[in-house]
């Protein structure tokens, strides 16, 4: 009997064969390409630290103060105490930024950004004064959190004057001078605008009994610093209904009053 033809076993050496291998791409690596390529691992290593900490390219040279109202720029960058001359990757700016909040407690916030390749960049934001106390001739500036932050020898203008006129040690227990400075903080920031820049004194005699002092002799009773928003919504109404008045009672928000004396 005749046995296979060519092409037959041609066919058949295929098949047991399987299919064609891929081409070999030479991995793993051979040892000494492993160590080349280790090697330019750790110099690049090494050149990226020594460029951030030894060279001279990428230095502290300038420093920049910006968003200050009152302070100057000066003032900022000294308080600052930036280490010029040195790696600008190595600049604690934590520190920075807590150093500018204990020397100037003007300011409220700080961000300290570094300004590459040369520069750190100080943003202040700094406290705005909804109150003053006045003492010893003249006056402490208190912002809208309660904090008493700078002493200046005249009063900014527009700001209320805080008169805290508490009677007896029994109310002082209850309510510490910091917690009125507080009421009275949040009464400021409640009064309508237009009675704001009217408004000359916000005096405390307790917790709630706290009343505003306007241009022209005219009062307003507020009560406690509680709903706020709507004592000043009843404020303006009543304002409007009696604009001769002289005195007004918003104590009651639901049950306002107001007297031409």
């Amino acid at each position: 009997m005749a046995g296979p033809t060519t092409a037959e076993r041609g066919e058949r050496q295929k098949v047991e064969s399987g299919p064609p291998r891929p081409p070999r791409l030479g991995w793993p690596p051979r040892p000494r390409t492993l160590i080349v390529l280790l090697v330019a691992v750790v110099l690049l290593g090494a050149g990226a630290v020594w460029l951030l900490y030894g060279s001279k390219w990428l230095r502290v040279e300038h420093v920049s103060a910006s968003g200050m109202r009152v302070l100057t720029a000066q003032q900022v960058r000294e308080a600052a105490d930036v280490p010029v001359g040195s790696p600008l990757i190595s600049v604690d700016t934590d520190a920075i930024e807590a150093r500018l909040r204990r020397k100037l407690p003007r300011i409220d916030s700080v961000d300290v950004v570094r300004s590459w390749p040369h520069g750190i960049g100080l943003k202040v934001t700094e406290r705005t004064p909804v109150l003053v106390v006045e003492k010893d001739a003249k006056f402490v500036e208190v912002d809208a959190k309660g904090v008493r932050f700078a002493t200046v020898s005249q009063a900014p203008k527009g700001v209320p004057t805080l008169e805290l006129t508490v009677s007896g040690s029994a109310g002082l227990r209850r309510f510490p001078t910091g917690r009125l400075v507080r009421e009275a903080v949040g009464v400021a920031g409640d009064i309508p605008a237009a009675v704001a820049r009217d408004t000359r004194i916000v005096k405390v005699r307790s917790y709630d009994a706290i009343s505003l002092e306007l241009k022209g002799g005219r009062t307003v009773a507020w009560g406690s610093g509680e709903r706020g928003r709507l004592k000043a919504r009843t404020l303006t109404a009543l304002m409007k209904a009696a604009p001769e008045a002289r005195h007004f009672d918003v104590s009651v928000p639901t049950a306002p009053a107001s007297s031409g004396s």
